[in-house]
């Protein structure tokens, strides 16, 4: 059932990220990295608008079934860590896969399984250890996962302990 608001129905959401003129790259990267993801409709900048014409303006795509859009807009707005995407784990192999590939080709690191892509989006790494373990969970001492986790870039599941 769609919600209501100012009687408008509202049936879904979009998630907009913002590029400079990287977003099919980002986009495709992105696709190909986790499941269930894929590529949808690409839209192209016409004559007489900030970016050449032909040029790619918006990609709409799928990550985990959930729809997002990539927009070339230009270089005036830029991501920061108010904003970030959260992948939860399974494994440490995961974890590992992924960190690597969202901090290759210019990414940075940061702490507590924060990073950036080369493109500036943050995203959280979390192996799905993390959650239980600063729960106290699965014989994990809260305490000592949270200060173990304090002092990490990427999530260790084994230092968790």
């Amino acid at each position: 059932m769609a919600g209501r608001f100012r009687g408008v129905a509202a049936t879904s959401v979009t998630t907009y990220l913002w590029f400079d003129n990287q977003a099919l790259e980002a986009a495709t990267f992105y696709v190909e990295l986790f499941p269930n993801s894929k590529l949808g409709d690409i839209s192209y900048y016409q004559a007489d608008a900030q970016q050449r014409a032909g040029s790619v303006l918006t990609v709409e795509f799928e990550l985990f079934g959930q729809p997002f859009a990539a927009l070339n807009g230009g270089p005036q707005f830029q991501h920061s860590e108010a904003v970030s995407f959260q992948v939860t784990c399974e494994t440490q192999e995961d974890v590992d896969r992924l960190w690597s590939s969202l901090t290759a080709n210019g990414g940075e690191e940061s702490q507590c399984g924060w990073c950036k892509d080369r493109w500036g989006v943050s995203w959280q790494v979390i192996p799905l250890a993390l959650g239980r373990a600063l729960k106290g969970l699965d014989g994990y001492d809260s305490a000592r996962a949270f200060q173990a986790m304090m002092k990490m870039s990427k999530i260790v599941i084994a230092d968790l302990q």
